[in-house]
């Protein structure tokens, strides 16, 4: 009920947004659509066949990560702009980690649950082969995280620290943005951002303070940012999930936005599933969010899709076996 109330929440407010402007809530409204059809089918298809279903998302989510190396779903890679495909590797690469992760968590022979581990390794391997460097990071970390996990009989310690790991990269990206950072960790980290991003970032923070309560209208940043409108082949996104609600839904939009991340996790820690299944998925996950916080990750719809998929995976109730 809970998550049904936040991802109708997650929808309509796209709709009150865009009412009487020249707003697209169609992007919104897909992503709604994608996660909430990925955790039916993981809850359903986990209870069946948890490890073979977490494996065929990890094959299904590194498939998608090499064909958006190659220019599906955009060929922006080499664009002047940041490009957004990247973000999306990144992401994949994490989702099939994690899958792979869970499978090999919830796997019962151990020689399989190391084969499976090492399939893992080698997918957050091959980042800096796919072009993401950031994908290697946020997937070795995931990986760590899953073998961590296998160790603890307690998942509200886990739960936590990727809540608390999540608000610091929310709060960090906005102190870049709102220009709160000392000098010379400013000066770094937008060596690390890229200067185009953070001016993106720096627009969105601009159109929040003209319309806090509703925004731009969904889908109108490209329209309004003026690094947007001044840069060659801009894909008209702030490469921020967490800017570009808040530029164009308002405060509302960001707080639901947290609001159904924070469902996953609760999602999560009620889960009957075992504590390393939990916080392997609850690694992947914050990690995407990581990767969404600094790039367009969730404008992809395998990506949640994906995302929708290993929660209802983890989350699933395994069926009483005679």
């Amino acid at each position: 009920m809970v998550g049904t109330a936040v991802l109708v929440g997650c929808a309509v407010w796209a709709l009150v947004s865009a009412a009487g402007r020249e707003g697209r809530p169609e992007g919104v409204l897909l992503a709604v659509l994608a996660v909430a059809a990925g955790y039916t089918c993981g809850r359903i298809a986990g209870s069946l066949a948890p490890v073979a279903t977490a494996l065929a998302l990890a094959a299904f989510a590194y498939v998608m990560a090499v064909a958006a190396r190659q220019g599906v779903p955009g060929d922006a890679a080499e664009s002047a702009a940041p490009p957004g495909d990247t973000g999306a590797v990144a992401a994949l690469l994490v989702l099939a980690v994690g899958a792979a992760c869970c499978a090999a968590a919830a796997s019962e022979s151990p020689g399989r649950r190391n084969a499976l581990l090492v399939v893992a390794a080698v997918a957050a391997a091959s980042g800096p082969v796919l072009g993401s460097v950031a994908g290697l990071v946020a997937a070795v970390g995931v990986l760590l995280c899953s073998l961590a996990a296998a160790r603890m009989r307690r998942r509200t310690l886990g739960l936590t620290g990727f809540v608390i790991a999540t608000c610091l990269m929310a709060g960090a990206s906005w102190a870049v943005a709102v220009q709160a950072l000392p000098d010379g960790l400013a000066s770094s980290l937008e060596g690390q951002l890229t200067t185009h991003r953070v001016l993106l970032w720096e627009d969105a923070v601009d159109l929040v303070r003209e319309n806090p309560l509703l925004g731009a209208g969904p889908d109108r940043f490209g329209d309004l940012s003026p690094t947007a409108l001044e840069s060659l082949n801009s894909d008209g996104k702030p490469h921020s999930a967490p800017f570009q609600l808040a530029a164009e839904q308002g405060v509302a939009g960001v707080l639901l936005l947290g609001a159904a991340f924070g469902w996953l996790l609760y999602a999560l820690w009620r889960s009957p599933r075992a504590t390393s299944v939990v916080l392997s998925a609850g690694a992947a996950l914050t990690a995407l969010a990581a990767v969404a916080t600094v790039g367009n990750a969730l404008s992809f719809t395998p990506v949640t899709a994906g995302a929708g998929l290993l929660a209802g995976l983890a989350t699933a109730r395994p069926m009483d076996r005679p």
